[in-house]
């Protein structure tokens, strides 16, 4: 029997003793990433930065992070469903006074030591299953998380490939105001050539100088944009240093052919429509245990030892105990907390609906104002695609006229200014459509365009 025991408390006392596991490597969430939709801009640059997005960002990183946290509550939680073993030693020595009398038995003063070493098991009978109902409350909490981390995902990937657009759009607005502004310095040579032999007054030499010092300035915004773009960047890619690699503005693509009319079923890829719908579940799991809470619970318990007054008696037969029971419980009287719990739940609940309900008018809002961005985007770009054409022609017209004599070299630089201003308004609305369709793109949920009525 003694080694029997002995045998009982070697188990319990390795089983907590704690086990260190070689921490997994966190492979994060690709999927989220959705690189098949991003590879379809036909940019390279594009999508090794959204890799690099993936493998660095802070953000990203935490957000997994909570996953994992979440994961870990709902163990917990699970614990709870499962029987308790604790084992709690205690030793003291007992200090008696000079004489106790019990009935005709007088006993004189001693003293003593009591070796106690229990194992205590309890369990609570999970009779209505409130237990399982908190558990699953905390499943619940856990898809919400996730949806938060593939929200994350979504915002994450949409913002920085926006900010990438708009950082080759600044390149190419930087190149073409440095195009204007030597254009200008021509045509401004060229004037004052004109004031010298009077051929022009003054007013409109001045004229075309303070239009050059207003290029020059636009130059200078144009600058600190790309430079603000790049910074936020580098914070995305979590390195102050990286270089941000990116494709030339001619080798940018349109998204074409992408579907203007959805589904309104297209709100159920939403995270925020998921994570609604889960927290919805949450709650109702959480007023199912609330009624709950007014039955009674029933404890099992135990508890198997030793207890001596002597160390080397410690081990004896003598000295091992054993009890068992149950115990039920009910509150009588608790100043009415679980009559207020209850109806806190309930009204948690309808908030719960309200928002959820509101998460879809939202979610259908957006949507319908993404196509509409996208579709005034895309509009925009092709009138400012035939504009440039039609200012191309102007400009060649005027080439052909200097050529034959019949037009001067200012009316050349004049026609030459007038497409480079065009020309930035097509990149302007160019790079708009894409980043209207990267909005539409967030909008529906992060899902493939071409691929969402598929998928519904």
């Amino acid at each position: 029997m003694k080694k029997i025991f002995t045998l009982i408390f070697i188990i319990t006392l390795a089983a907590f003793t704690p086990v260190f596991a070689a921490d997994k490597k966190n492979e994060g969430h690709l999927e989220y990433m959705n690189i098949q939709w991003w590879e379809k801009f036909g940019d390279e640059n594009l999508t090794n930065n959204l890799l690099k997005l993936y493998e660095k960002n802070y953000d990203l990183k935490n957000a997994a992070l909570k996953v994992k946290e979440n994961e870990q509550a709902v163990k917990m939680q699970f614990a709870n469903e499962l029987p308790q073993i604790s084992l709690s030693g205690d030793l003291s020595r007992d200090l008696r006074g000079p004489y106790q009398q019990y009935g005709s038995l007088a006993i004189p003063n001693y003293s003593q030591y009591n070796y106690l070493l229990p194992i205590t098991a309890g369990y609570e009978v999970d009779i209505w299953g409130s237990n399982r109902l908190r558990t699953k409350s905390v499943k619940q909490q856990l898809e919400m998380v996730k949806q938060a981390e593939r929200a994350t995902y979504i915002a994450l990937t949409s913002d920085f490939a926006s900010n990438y657009f708009n950082l080759i759009k600044a390149d190419e607005f930087l190149a073409l105001q440095e195009e204007l502004i030597k254009t200008q310095e021509d045509i401004v040579a060229k004037t004052a050539d004109k004031y010298n032999i009077g051929l022009c007054s003054i007013n409109e030499l001045l004229s075309e100088e303070r239009m050059l010092t207003t290029l020059k300035e636009e130059k200078n915004l144009h600058i600190k944009t790309r430079e603000i773009l790049i910074n936020a960047m580098r914070v995305y890619l979590a390195d102050s240093a990286d270089n941000i690699e990116r494709s030339g503005y001619e080798n940018v693509n349109l998204m074409k052919d992408i579907p203007l009319e959805y589904s309104t079923d297209i709100i159920s890829n939403r995270p925020d429509f998921l994570q609604e719908e889960a927290n919805i579940k949450r709650i109702g799991f959480d007023v199912r245990v609330a009624k709950r809470e007014f039955l009674p619970k029933f404890v099992i318990y135990g508890q198997i030892g030793l207890n001596a007054y002597h160390l080397d008696t410690l081990f004896n037969s003598a000295s091992q105990f054993f009890n068992a029971g149950v115990m039920p419980s009910i509150d009588l009287f608790s100043g009415g907390r679980k009559i207020a719990l209850l109806k806190f739940k309930k009204l948690e609940y309808q908030e719960a609906l309200n928002s959820y309900q509101k998460t879809i008018l939202e979610g259908i809002k957006e949507v319908n104002s993404g196509i509409a961005e996208y579709k005034t985007a895309s509009d925009n770009y092709n009138e400012s695609f035939k504009r440039l054409g039609i200012q191309g022609k102007i400009y060649s017209l005027a080439q052909d006229k200097h050529d034959i004599g019949t037009a001067s070299d200012l009316d050349v630089l004049f026609a030459k200014e007038a497409y480079l201003a065009i020309k930035k308004e097509e990149v302007s609305n160019k790079i708009n459509s894409l980043i209207s369709t990267i909005g539409l793109y967030k909008a529906a949920g992060g899902v493939d365009l071409y691929k969402i009525n598929e998928n519904l």
